[in-house]
């Protein structure tokens, strides 16, 4: 992904010149706390919970053994309910396409990384991660494959 696609890198980058890029870009706009959220965000913690591989942010118990009862106990089907970031509901996309473009490409960079994440977490395991549009905007997931 090129973060020069998105208007607003794009705009403050010419806006400042001097050849100004995506780093002095966030260096001006993110914040230590934000550095440590956006590494979070693309190099997750997971948690192996039943035969079940979560993403550990959406792991709660009570949560958890409601969906594993609704779906009967298929692990995937879980996985699948649970492993969900959905980008628009923390991201304020813009109704344009460019910046839906961009959008899609970041949850595919996230995608990549998760990928990454979860192959070194379990190297004994193969996951199947995914980089969705929807109506709403893009969505991260990921099942193990079994």
């Amino acid at each position: 992904m090129d973060p020069q696609s998105i208007p607003d890198v794009r705009e403050w980058t010419a806006a400042i010149g001097g050849g100004t890029d995506y780093l002095d870009y966030l260096s001006q706009e993110a914040g230590l706390g934000e550095w440590a959220a956006f590494s979070r965000v693309f190099m997750p913690r997971f948690v192996e919970v039943d035969g079940c591989v979560l993403w550990d942010r959406v792991y709660e118990p009570d949560n958890f053994r409601a969906w594993q009862e609704q779906l009967g106990g298929d692990a995937t089907s879980v996985e699948a309910m649970l492993n969900q970031l959905r980008l628009w509901l923390y991201i304020d996309i813009p109704d344009d396409h460019e910046s839906e473009a961009g959008a899609l490409a970041l949850a595919e960079d996230i995608g990549a990384s998760w990928r990454r994440s979860l192959t070194d977490a379990f190297p004994d395991r193969a996951f199947e991660v995914a980089a969705t549009d929807s109506e709403d905007g893009p969505i991260v997931s990921f099942v193990t494959v079994r």
